[in-house]
């Protein structure tokens, strides 16, 4: 058995798996691997698949199967396979922290303070406390956000393609999301009914001056109407750690106005790390008993 890692994991990943077989980080090994691990770096397409010649089983540490071709995947009777439940509380904080960046105002005031400037005045804040809060997509993620915005007293609702019942949150429809919502969260996979979902049509039926946050994928949002949205303070401004490409290639985001911006770090912490290694280990040993 050729276990190989494509992408950064922890680093006591490789000695753990070791009990299975052979565990290598080199990609010129993938014709002769039997399992793979990818992160976000690694684009599992059809030609990718096509060199791997004896591949049994891809395990994507993450959320979403975005960068697998399932379809190829399945005529090659390749198991396909994430580790949705570890990411989710290490991107619910991160989702929470832009949430209370933006309105804190904590990039201008490090920034000022950086170049010797006291800006107590331009940085005027606001508060989260009894600010409705809108989720878009009601999974795992998006629950970890409910429960935290309710310890900041924020009124949380949510809209989904398939309504769920829960006491964490009040279901409504999108419209209603957009006409409630000082901030909208996005949880939504990419899928192809949500490619561009946030766009010129969609932003217009927001509350003005929404401050939007995506922690979900780069391919929900048109960028370009987000840009025009964040010229004309339609959105007061737009927190993300998600991009077209890792990294952005030319994103007119990254020099739009009112907007803060990580390096798609929502699943990189230690702590999910470790998670994701455990729950790799837990498939890998499910699927060699059969």
């Amino acid at each position: 058995m050729k276990i190989l890692i494509c992408d950064s994991f922890d680093s006591s990943l490789p000695e753990k798996l070791s009990c299975f077989g052979e565990v290598t980080e080199n990609h010129d090994h993938l014709p002769e691997a039997d399992i793979a691990l990818v992160r976000s770096k690694t684009k599992c397409t059809r030609e990718w698949l096509n060199q791997a010649k004896n591949l049994k089983m891809i395990i994507r540490g993450g959320v979403g199967l975005d960068n697998v071709d399932q379809v190829a995947a399945q005529e090659k009777n390749i198991i396909v396979a994430n580790t949705a439940e570890a990411s989710s509380i290490s991107v619910a904080e991160l989702a929470m922290a832009l949430m209370l960046t933006i309105p804190c105002r904590l990039i201008q005031g490090h920034n000022g303070m950086l170049e010797g400037k006291w800006l107590k005045k331009e940085c005027k804040r606001t508060e989260l406390y009894t600010k409705t809060l809108g989720l878009v997509g009601m999974g795992r993620i998006a629950e970890e956000v409910a429960i935290r915005a309710k310890a900041f007293c924020m009124r949380v609702i949510a809209c989904a393609r398939s309504p769920k019942e829960t006491d964490l949150v009040e279901m409504v429809s999108f419209e209603e999301l957009c006409a409630q919502s000082d901030y909208i969260s996005l949880h939504i996979p990419s899928t192809p009914e949500n490619l561009g979902f946030i766009n010129e049509k969609t932003i217009a039926k927001m509350k003005p001056g929404v401050i939007l946050i995506n922690t979900a994928r780069g391919e929900c949002i048109v960028e370009e109407d987000v840009v025009a949205a964040l010229k004309s303070g339609q959105i007061g401004a737009y927190g993300t750690d998600v991009w077209m490409s890792d990294p952005p290639k030319g994103s007119p985001i990254e020099k739009a106005p009112n907007v803060v911006m990580t390096p798609h770090i929502g699943g990189s912490s230690d702590e999910n790390l470790l998670r994701i290694g455990e729950s790799i280990e837990k498939q890998i040993a499910a699927f060699l008993a059969g």
